[in-house]
């Protein structure tokens, strides 16, 4: 009898921790459907703000869809730029699998294809300009704030548009340099190049204007206002979530506090995170604790290790 009373709890457990690994199974899989549902929509306003606006009015930003933008106005060639886009993002693909890993290389992978897709698709579909041709600054402002949300949508939902998006993250990562900034700095070379086929230095100007807008955008886009977010997470579960946070290369700081309404002893995680790790923290306090109580504050400035450099 015993061993019958004693069987009984492990198999409700048992059961109890199966149904849990399907709750949790289930919510990782909406998350990676939700996660690919806004990479598309920003990859297609990417490409949107592209072939509708900058191609139109034949203005150049940087990227490699920069690059096949120039080669497609050179060769007078529409087919071109998604061809170049594809060729160049082979190669800086291999670069990202290596830094990275597989699994963000997979959905860099994956964009790559929708991109080159998209930019076809939608050059059959928009003949005519979407603003008047003499209203250049318009298309500059309109592309580039399009492309800049598409491009944010894409690396905050973990997926990336290839090209040198890949360089602006390994500046991120490296030098903690904005990754709206980085991108504006290393595609100031390709507008310029736009010189050699036009002749025309509206040209440039109209290009520097459309990259600064999208690069400024997508800051915004990912970081907001401000850089870092700073939680402060009550839970009995403390130890796995820290755990987990550690993971991700963030240091957790466990604090003893007394909870003065039921008069119990607690324990308080404070967490620094740059704000586009903050929807990762989120979902790991759901995960291992869906009842925890969090407390999170955007933080104007965090200096020190894996944060900005303390400048004096």
């Amino acid at each position: 009898m015993k061993t019958s009373t004693e069987k009984q709890p492990r198999k409700l457990d048992l059961k109890k921790v199966k149904l849990e690994k399907v709750k949790l199974d289930r919510k990782i899989l909406v998350r990676e459907i939700q996660d690919d549902f806004f990479i598309l929509i920003g990859l297609f306003l990417y490409a949107f703000g592209w072939v509708g606006f900058f191609l139109q009015a034949e203005i150049t930003t940087g990227g490699v869809t920069g690059i096949g933008a120039l080669i497609s106005y050179a060769t007078k060639t529409p087919a071109a730029m998604p061809l170049t886009y594809f060729g160049i993002n082979a190669i800086l693909l291999a670069i990202s699998i290596k830094v990275f890993g597989f699994k963000f290389s997979l959905k860099t992978i994956c964009c790559v294809f929708v991109m080159t897709f998209l930019l076809s698709f939608l050059q059959t579909i928009i003949k005519q300009p979407l603003v008047d041709q003499s209203e250049g600054f318009m298309s500059c402002v309109l592309g580039g704030v399009l492309c800049g949300v598409g491009i944010g949508l894409v690396i905050n939902y973990k997926g990336s548009t290839g090209g040198t998006d890949i360089v602006a993250l390994l500046l991120n990562k490296y030098y903690h340099i904005s990754i709206g900034k980085a991108m504006l700095m290393t595609d100031l070379v390709i507008i310029s190049s736009s010189y050699f086929i036009f002749h025309d230095i509206s040209k440039i100007v109209y290009g520097l204007i459309a990259m600064a807008v999208s690069s400024y955008t997508v800051d915004m886009v990912i970081n907001g206002a401000r850089q870092s977010e700073q939680f402060m997470i009550f839970s009995d579960k403390y130890d796995r979530i820290a755990t987990e946070i550690n993971k991700l290369h963030r240091g957790c700081t466990v604090l003893d506090g007394v909870g003065w309404y039921t008069k119990k002893d607690v324990k308080v995680l404070i967490v620094m995170v740059k704000k586009n790790e903050a929807l990762t923290v989120m979902r790991i306090v759901n995960d291992n604790d869906p009842k925890a109580f969090i407390s999170q504050t955007s933080v104007r400035g965090v200096y020190g290790y894996g944060f900005n450099p303390l400048k004096v």
